[in-house]
């Protein structure tokens, strides 16, 4: 199928030629709910819902179980305002951090060697962040899009500030974490922005920091040897590099659930711990607006969720969301470069942050960074060095200009139909580095990767690419374009919202009555039985293989639809995706018992070879034997295998009979090649490192894999890593006594089903709790669920949500100013 003449299925009552910021039509299902908040908001009742503000702020929270708070206004600016001070109220060192960051000062009250923000971005240190910081914000990106922003999202950002700031005034921040501290401050309208601009950018520039900021002019002539060594050489460290973040999304349509409508799973795999935390809230202006989910806490949207027509997800896209440039510079004059054969000179930027010495006192660094017309120069990528000397560098982020996150959450909280979020989607272009994985009440499920991509499109790379960029482009899609010709920069589409980006006309878009899917695998296989085609290499490598996740997951859901899996009927409702999440079942186990028990029964006296020396492995292969091959917390074997198959990535030719064939790419590779000696040892190995943990072949997972929670205590944690081939990814810290805390993976998780005897019918999940707070009495209350495997049944309508036994209100109004 054609990526770009895929069309949706009529939706009933479906409006054509939306726009975003108009009153949508209000589904018969939500109008009784919505009747009964306007009853609740006084000033509803007084004159009709207002998108704007004309007053000061004022919300109501309503907390129900778990510390979820139901945030209700009559305007953006209110809504915004209570949506700041609910999130400060659970997130406020988290966010004072985070602010600090973004406005490049992290060095004058932590030091310059301080740890960079944690997952935030990839800096060194303190110094290198802030110099970055620091650059953009004198760039003026973010006043030049504050100055044309929507109206609602000024307002929303607005009215965050103040919630923010008047949680501030009450002082009441109880986490130790910031407690006194001199970063936490009061915030404006900038730092709002700029951490938007910070989320956009982490895929792209925001990973490569310390190239940006250490590229200096040569004293001497550098010369390059070797390109295509050093395109492999930038394409297996763009690969290997990971932020830990990814994602499943699964839409089941129609003809794929029992009953009718439609069923998604959004189930995110971000960090446990810093600026990247979900935190989940419901937002309502009545008749504006109701949408409920979660989203990074210092952005004021619902980033994954629903309304009472539409359920979304996101996906971490395999899109190159940067590029680079070659640029020859002039002999004797490395500050100078060549485009058509004119002379230009690069752009100084001194930019100077202020530092804390060691001593307690400030100082001012200051650093000459250097720009082009394609952009900044960097001094590598990933790691690798590029060295500035015959030629420069000069790294192109696609996201450099991209503040409409807010823009294009909005429109999907607004959409009545999967038509309609795609609607939402291509014309704000705002979603920076991932897919969209969607399902409507119409039995509609929808898969897009329709974000912000470099409009480099395979023929302007085959023109323009640079020896290097052969082969990087080959295998990244990331382009070394030749920077000597002002043809070879980025194209541009018409329906593009600015220059140099694809259009949404040329991005991949699936509409099913089936399902689509995503797992971070190429866009290709949505849906294995229409494999979309015709998209650009820069968006994903076509008919590469997927993940073993990736297979997993297909399987789950052909398995699901098809009542091959052992759960009773046919096809998806809630209950059963949520079962089949949980079920944690590993693909690399599934497809490698056989010959895993072959190999324990050929070790000589129950010992197997190991780096340093056989080892006794007759306990683990007795747990093996017995092994279901999941990873629920009383597995045992389980932790044994996940060490051998992180092992497995380093063998060489690697660790499969079969390889990976494109006409079966849910079936290959397979067959554990155990006659490799590098494949006995590998599992030597990972018995000898859980023996030097102290850690029992045959343990329980939940005895070795859990987070320790004070109020808790040991808390066991179920799922596994990545690469043994799991939906439910848990990755988790390897210590001395095994696997004592989660760095990331299943993170906000959230069920929805439309249709049915049930209408709308929504359960969710934090694993890690909607609070960093140790003092929070929401710091692990959902992670103990988490642990057992139960849900939160959602409460949306105004019905549930005033018969919750747990209610809470807040009402908020901002004090006169003195």
């Amino acid at each position: 199928m054609n990526a770009r003449h895929s069309d949706p299925p009529s939706a009933p009552c479906e409006r054509r030629k939306p726009t975003h910021w108009r009153r949508p039509g209000v589904a018969n299902t939500n109008r009784v709910s919505t009747m009964l908040a306007c009853l609740f908001l006084l000033l509803s009742l007084a004159q009709p819902s207002r998108a704007h503000s004309v007053g000061p702020p004022a919300a109501t929270i309503r907390y129900t179980e778990y510390g979820i708070p139901h945030i209700i206004a009559s305007d953006y600016r209110s809504l915004g305002y209570g949506y700041g001070y609910a999130s400060a109220t659970d997130n406020v060192c988290t966010l004072a951090e985070t602010y600090m960051t973004v406005s490049a000062q992290r060095s004058r009250y932590l030091g310059p060697d301080a740890a960079a923000a944690a997952g935030l971005t990839s800096a060194r240190n303190s110094l290198h962040s802030d110099l970055h910081f620091q650059r953009i914000n004198n760039s003026q990106v973010i006043e030049r899009y504050a100055a044309t922003a929507p109206r609602p999202v000024s307002d929303l950002v607005r009215g965050f500030a103040e919630g923010y700031n008047q949680y501030l005034r009450r002082n009441q921040i109880h986490d130790p974490a910031c407690a006194g501290a001199a970063w936490v401050r009061p915030v404006d309208d900038r730092d709002v922005y700029r951490y938007i601009n910070a989320v956009a950018l982490l895929d792209g520039s925001g990973a490569q920091i310390d190239h940006l900021v250490g590229a200096r002019p040569p004293s001497g002539r550098a010369t390059h040897t070797g390109a295509r060594a050093t395109g492999e050489k930038l394409a297996d460290a763009q690969r290997s590099r990971t932020t830990g973040n990814g994602s499943n999304a699964i839409a089941v349509g129609s003809r794929g659930t029992q009953g009718g409508g439609s069923v998604l799973l959004a189930n995110p795999h971000f960090p446990w711990h810093g600026a990247l935390r979900f935190w989940q809230s419901h937002l309502t202006i009545p008749g504006k607006m109701n949408v409920s989910g979660a989203s990074l806490p210092g952005l004021p949207a619902v980033a994954i969720g629903h309304n009472s027509d539409v359920a979304w997800s996101h996906t971490v896209s395999t899109a190159a969301t940067l590029g680079l440039f070659e640029v020859p510079t002039v002999p004797g004059s490395p500050t100078t470069y060549l485009v058509d054969g004119v002379r230009r000179k690069m752009t100084a930027q001194r930019v100077s942050v202020r530092v804390r010495e060691a001593d307690g006192s400030l100082s001012a660094v200051t650093r000459t960074l250097w720009s082009t017309v394609y952009g900044p120069v960097v001094d590598g990528l990933s790691g690798v060095p590029l060295p500035w000397g015959e030629s420069a560098y000069v790294l192109r982020d696609a996201n450099t200009n991209n503040l409409r996150l807010l823009e294009t959450w909005l429109g999907l909280g607004q959409a009545r139909s999967a038509s309609g979020l795609r609607t939402a989607l291509s014309s704000t272009l705002g979603i920076p580095w991932t897919n969209t994985v969607a399902v409507d009440r119409y039995g509609t499920a929808l898969y897009t990767d329709t974000q912000v991509v470099p409009h480099v499109t395979d023929a302007h790379a085959r023109r323009c690419n640079t020896s290097i960029g052969t082969e990087l482009f080959a295998r990244t899609g990331i382009s070394v374009l030749d920077g000597s010709r002002s043809t070879c920069d980025w194209g541009s589409d018409a329906d593009a919202r600015e220059q140099g980006l694809l259009g949404p006309h040329r991005l991949p878009a699936l509409f099913r009555r089936d399902y689509a899917a995503n797992a971070n695998n190429a866009p290709w296989l949505a849906n294995p039985r229409v494999p979309l085609k015709n998209y650009p290499r820069v968006l994903g490598p076509p008919e590469a293989a997927p993940s073993m996740r990736a297979q997993q997951m297909m399987h789950t859901v052909r398995q699901r639809i098809d009542g091959t899996d052992g759960l009773p009927g046919r096809g998806f409702s809630s209950p059963a995706m949520r079962k089949v999440l949980f079920s944690d079942r590993s693909r690399v186990a599934e497809i490698s018992r056989g010959e895993l028990r072959t190999m324990c029964d050929a070790f000589p006296q129950g010992r197997a070879p190991s780096s340093s020396g056989p080892i006794d492995v007759t306990k683990g292969c007795s747990a093996l034997a017995l092994w279901r091959g999941d990873y629920r917390t009383d597995s045992r074997g389980s932790l044994l295998f996940s060490r051998f198959v992180a092992k497995l990535s380093s063998v060489p030719g690697g660790p499969w009979r079969v390889s990976f064939d494109r006409h079966h790419p849910l079936t290959t590779p397979h067959t554990l090649a155990i006659e490799r000696p590098a494949v006995r040892i590998a599992f030597g190995d990972a018995a000898r490192e859980l023996a030097t943990a102290g850690v029992p072949a045959d343990a329980k997972l939940g005895d070795h894999q859990y987070v320790t929670r004070d109020g808790s205590g040991r808390i066991p944690i179920h799922g596994a890593p990545h690469d043994v081939g799991i939906l439910n990814v848990i990755t988790p810290a390897w210590g001395p006594g095994g696997n004592t805390e989660v760095l990331h993976g299943s993170s906000f998780i959230q069920v929805v089903q439309f249709g049915g005897s049930t209408g709308l019918r929504t359960h969710s999940l934090l694993a890690y709790s909607q609070s960093p707070d140790p003092t929070s009495a929401h710091h692990s209350d959902q992670t103990e669920l988490y642990s057992a495997g139960r849900w939160v049944p959602e409460r949306f309508t105004e019905r549930q949500i005033r018969t919750s036994p747990a209610l809470r209100t807040v009402h908020l109004t901002q004090p006169a100013r003195r």
